[in-house]
């Protein structure tokens, strides 16, 4: 049966994110209280993360309500059976909200935030992304100074810089990891040879050649935002040249020269560039329907599933193109008016226990946010005992590449323009 074909999005010239800094500059406005952490987020409730016993006491009967992308049914299923199971031993329920995009979930806080609801807030716990941290942390909406209170922290690489800095801006005690991603490059071995993967330049150049094979979703789509990063990268030869805070004057020149370079690969792109899939899903799913032969990926263990699914075919592989693959951790954040904040460290903690992390890696190739080599030795054993597909690249060539993210400023802008030097070019 055929799948859904993707909304045109040219065509519509509409996107779903809301300008974000109205809402800033009203939160701004009504005076938003600071509190303790770095960051300086709300006021926390009386409640002291590291009195564990006190936790799990006044967590018991609550519900958390968990903000999280809805649009992986794997992920979706996990978090309905195992972590919902794991926290309901422990007197918690779990609601996953689901959303298309993070923004929405920071906005709600930030109407919540206007409208002067310091305590009683509908969010509980967001997976969040670089990008709504920093807008977060600017309006002062995090909960801080919790995340190394986590029993299961103890598992956690403190010292890794992807910990302790999400897109450049510093955790600060203001959100827990849960788990690793890695891009990579998932292509049709039997149309594409392993030299036209080698390199960013000679997959377009393959693209050029077979137009109408190769496609990213349009941004702000998290995935096709990595895509284009991708491409920057390999066209600035790695990220250093834009390494730390956004300064436009770098940046100038930098987008120009991507702009001009997408907007050359257009007409090779699925469709001819007359409209982009709206997501990444729509992309996995011309992959499998085999109208495209090569997609990049945020989640390149879950490709396994798919081929054994008979979704995708036999053929396909990963690479990890030069000059490298963007890494970065999934966090989650608790906003400073949580009505539920126990229950929503109760699942932090229960997203960083080894057992829930191996099982995600072996539910969906979901690659550990703890370090599995601070596990006791019979867990090391298992996380190593997980059959990796011939489909699939192992996480030590992933992380041998690994290039960092560039800071939220960069992205919100490369996001921004790529709506008006791209799409409506």
């Amino acid at each position: 049966m055929s799948r859904p074909t993707p909304t045109p999005v040219r065509a519509r010239r509409v996107h779903r994110r809301r300008a974000v800094l109205a809402a800033l500059a009203g939160a701004a406005l009504l005076g938003l209280t600071a509190c303790s952490g770095n960051s300086g987020a709300a006021a926390p409730t009386a409640l002291d993360p590291g009195n564990w016993p006190a936790v799990l006491a006044q967590a018991k009967g609550q519900t958390v309500n968990f903000y999280a992308y809805g649009g992986d049914t794997v992920l979706n299923s996990f978090l309905s059976g195992y972590v919902t199971d794991a926290l309901a031993m422990q007197g918690v329920t779990l609601k996953q909200v689901k959303i298309t995009d993070t923004v929405d979930a920071v906005n709600k806080v930030l109407g919540e935030k206007q409208a002067g609801r310091s305590t009683g807030g509908s969010v509980d716990a967001i997976w969040i992304n670089g990008e709504n941290f920093a807008t977060g942390v600017q309006a002062k909406l995090w909960y801080c100074g919790w995340d190394k209170a986590l029993p299961n922290s103890r598992y956690v690489d403190f010292a890794n810089a992807a910990v302790g800095s999400d897109f450049g801006v510093p955790v600060n005690g203001c959100e827990a990891v849960w788990q690793q991603a890695d891009s990579a490059l998932v292509y049709d071995s039997s149309k594409l040879s392993s030299t036209d993967v080698a390199s960013v330049s000679a997959l377009l150049a393959w693209a050029t050649a077979h137009p109408g094979h190769f496609s990213y979703p349009a941004l702000p789509d998290f995935t096709g935002s990595m895509a284009v990063r991708t491409i920057l990268y390999d066209s600035l030869g790695a990220p250093a040249p834009l390494a730390g805070a956004f300064d436009a004057a770098k940046y100038a020149p930098a987008a120009s020269a991507l702009w001009a370079r997408l907007n050359a690969l257009e007409p090779a792109l699925w469709r001819g560039g007359s409209t982009y899939p709206q997501t990444q899903d729509a992309v996995e799913r011309l992959y499998g329907d085999g109208e495209i032969s090569a997609y990049f990926t945020y989640g390149p263990g879950a490709v396994a599933d798919k081929v054994r699914a008979g979704l995708y075919p036999k053929s396909t592989r990963e690479a990890v193109p030069s000059p490298g693959n963007i890494s970065n951790n999934s966090f989650l954040a608790i906003p400073g008016n949580a009505a539920h904040k126990a229950a929503a460290l109760m699942l932090a903690n229960v997203l960083e226990d080894p057992q829930t992390q191996l099982a995600l890696y072996k539910a969906e190739g979901i690659y550990p946010g703890i370090d599995a080599a601070k596990t006791d030795a019979a867990t090391r054993a298992a996380f190593a005992a997980v059959q990796v597909s011939a489909s699939v690249l192992p996480l030590s060539e992933l992380t041998a590449h690994a290039q960092p993210e560039l800071a939220s400023g960069y992205v919100t802008r490369l996001e921004k323009d790529w709506r008006t030097k791209v799409l409506q070019h």
